[in-house]
């Protein structure tokens, strides 16, 4: 009765079938829903909207949280940490998670506002990751993410030598994902980062520059090796 119920409850959440595996035992399923039970009524208490069905997890710290936008279904784990202090804010669409751990920046100095982060719906985010938002990054809808997949969308100058590199400023051009991609742990993405739809980058992966639609890259900087038929 619990897996059914659970089914039934995850698939409408989620817009689409879900089935539980059929090996987790009854006792597990419970535990499980009791914690999801627990993180939607925390996700009603720091957002206060009931339809939206918002999953938050322990100890997740939200700052700046009139610049927060989370639609339906979105589940954000334990430890997570997300200041939405900038220009657009911080946009979680449909059904994203973001896993444990993580943390999301929407501005990286303070004596220039970040421009913020989307996220597209039905996109998942690995534990441990980091969002540098200043440029503003853009994730499509369906990308799936490894864990310590970082982006940084900023730079800092460095072309003078009379004065500290701290002092002399930031660049930025943003980082955009198209839909559909599979990004591997521990990837890192530059500032000026587009990678197209469809796209598959390998772990450990530093991207950066413009990678076309439905490609497989991999290394340091990351290459195309392979096309996606």
């Amino acid at each position: 009765m619990i897996r059914l119920l659970l089914n039934a409850l995850v698939s409408k959440i989620k817009g689409y079938p879900y089935q539980i595996d059929v090996r987790i035992s009854s006792g597990s399923l419970l535990m499980l829903a009791l914690h999801r039970c627990s993180s939607l009524i925390r996700g009603f208490l720091m957002f206060g909207c009931p339809s939206k069905k918002i999953f938050i997890d322990s100890h997740v710290t939200l700052k700046n949280k009139k610049h927060i936008f989370m639609q339906t279904g979105v589940s954000i784990g334990k430890f997570v940490t997300i200041d939405g202090l900038s220009e657009s804010g911080v946009h979680l669409g449909r059904n994203v998670n973001i896993g444990p751990y993580t943390i999301i920046q929407g501005t990286g100095i303070m004596t220039r506002l970040g421009k913020g982060l989307t996220i597209g719906d039905h996109s998942g985010v690995g534990a441990f990751s980091f969002f540098g938002c200043g440029g503003g990054v853009s994730i499509g809808s369906h990308v799936i993410m490894g864990q310590y997949v970082s982006f940084h969308a900023e730079n800092h100058d460095y072309d003078r030598l009379d004065v500290p590199i701290k002092q002399q400023g930031v660049n930025r051009k943003g980082i955009r994902v198209g839909d559909n991609c599979w990004v591997g742990a521990k990837v890192t993405f530059l500032d000026g980062a587009v990678v197209g739809n469809g796209c598959v980058i390998a772990a450990g992966a530093v991207v950066k520059g413009e990678i076309p639609d439905n490609v497989v890259i991999a290394g340091v900087p990351a290459k195309i090796i392979k096309k996606r038929l």
